[in-house]
């Protein structure tokens, strides 16, 4: 058989476990099975992401820091875009199909002896996540950024020490699984700072940070405050992107070209900067005292920063956007980025969310920069049926502002249509499309869209100083 074909049996086997939609959050089975792998989690140090927002982006950004610096970096993100190869990713280039089949040949064995301990069999989830593990030892990397699932404390990812955690912006989501307040939220998320480690805060609600800086304090851990120890100093927009000054643990660093667009992205650079900074920076004399990255490698980095599906122009004449913001605070985001980086007299959403979302918040967000919105579905069974979106669009938008299509991509076709009536009008430029409502959507979109089905292209390589492999000793 060949390697393809492999590679989608391998990957029908993962997706018929417990979906990733289905968590049952606890530690034991994923403790069980890296014990038997040996403990892979703990090969090299770990700078751990959560938060409800932002945190696939601010893995990216500090993965690219750290490759600037010489070190070979594993990265674990959740969920995919367009292939679930994109969520294992070593040195900037996600793993290959070989790599990907091997290591779920070896570990299977193993899920399946931990498979007949438990009542509850180990999901999609957690099976990549060993996968992860297993594959970030053998290569072997120097340091692992590795995203959380959902939550934290109870987060598979959770059986890893992070030296660094970050927490990005915190906001209402999983409800079900976190809790329905800011409060209880931000303590499954605190979860992940661990005694000794760094924990770098995104601006945060004021109910959030009480929780988080509380349980920093507990854990005897340091504490890195955005607008406070670092943060954006100044951000000017920059064709393709914006123009930041950051203001770092150990310095400040102008001239940063960022292209990403959005006042959160620049957030989320300041974050990724920091835990950098904090990995790299502490010592005997505390975290605070050593000195700033190399500027120079600072900025090649973040110039070449990339982060697919979100505030993504996939395609010109008209222009489409496509957005992987799934909840209210992420689209409020998303909005905010759009007004401030492009003009468009007219602009037509397409929009498909999961039926367990707050949909209607989510619409609410979009209505004001949206002249109108085609509802549809996603290709995830979650999704919520067009006419019930359409029903809740209508209260939001006035139905004469709401169309509805069976299938994504006669919604972006009629969305396209839209925007081109615009530019017949008012001239070239005048009309966009923004395609939203989930990751999912995104990556539909990509796949209809983008060249090559889709597929994501390699991450730009960083200058880098001469490679060596780092003990835990050098890099702390």
């Amino acid at each position: 058989m060949d390697i393809e074909a492999r590679m989608r049996e391998v990957e029908q086997e993962i997706i018929s476990r417990r979906p990733e939609h289905s968590v049952d959050l606890a530690l034991d089975r994923m403790t069980e099975l890296v014990g038997l792998l040996g403990d892979p989690q703990r090969a090299c140090p770990v700078i751990h992401i959560t938060g409800t927002n932002g945190k696939t982006s601010t893995a990216r950004m500090t993965d690219t820091l750290l490759r600037s610096r010489g070190l070979r970096t594993g990265r674990f993100t959740s969920p995919h875009l367009v292939s679930i190869r994109e969520r294992i990713v070593v040195d900037g280039t996600p793993v290959s199909a070989e790599r990907f089949v091997a290591a779920y040949e070896e570990v299977i064995p193993y899920v399946r002896l931990v498979d007949e301990r438990h009542p509850v069999a180990m999901s999609f989830f957690e099976v990549l996540t060993g996968m992860a593990f297993a594959i970030f030892a053998d290569t072997p990397v120097d340091v692992v950024v590795l995203e959380v699932g959902v939550g934290g404390r109870l987060d598979c990812t959770n059986v890893a020490d992070g030296m660094v955690a970050v927490i990005t912006p915190i906001a209402i989501d999983h409800t079900r699984l976190l809790g329905d307040t800011i409060e209880e939220i931000a303590g499954e998320k605190a979860g992940i700072i661990k005694p000794g480690a760094t924990a770098v805060l995104a601006q945060q609600p004021l109910a959030a940070a009480e929780v988080l800086l509380r349980y920093a304090v507990e854990v005897g851990a340091t504490v890195a405050r955005e607008g406070v120890e670092f943060g954006v100093l100044s951000r000017e927009q920059a064709v393709g992107g914006q123009q930041l000054t950051l203001r770092g643990l150990h310095g400040t660093y102008e001239d940063v070209f960022l292209p990403l667009f959005g006042l959160h992205q620049a957030g989320n650079a300041a974050c990724a900067l920091a835990a950098v900074e904090a990995f790299a920076g502490v010592s005997d004399e505390g975290i605070y005292s050593s000195a700033g990255l190399d500027a120079d490698l600072v900025r090649e980095a973040f110039a070449r920063v990339t982060s697919p599906g979100r505030l993504e122009v996939i395609r010109r004449s008209p222009t489409i956007i496509i957005d992987a913001a799934h909840n209210p605070a992420g689209m409020a985001a998303t909005v905010a980025g759009l007004e401030e980086a492009f003009t468009f007299g007219h602009l037509a959403g397409v929009f498909a969310a999961s039926g367990d979302k707050d949909v209607a918040g989510m619409l609410a967000e979009l209505e004001p920069v949206l002249t109108d919105i085609v509802v549809t579905r996603n290709s995830s069974d979650r999704s919520m049926e067009p006419g019930e979106t359409a029903e809740l669009a209508a209260e939001i938008f006035g139905e004469d502002r709401v169309y509805e299509a069976l299938r994504l991509d006669e919604a972006i076709e009629a969305a396209v249509a839209l925007a081109d009536e615009a530019v017949a009008d008012t001239g070239p430029g005048s009309g966009g499309v923004l395609i939203t409502g989930s990751v999912i959507t995104a990556g539909d979109a990509r796949r209809l869209l983008g060249p090559a089905g889709g597929e994501l292209p390699p991450e730009p390589s960083v200058s880098q100083p001469s490679r060596h492999s780092f003990t835990a000793a050098e890099l702390s």
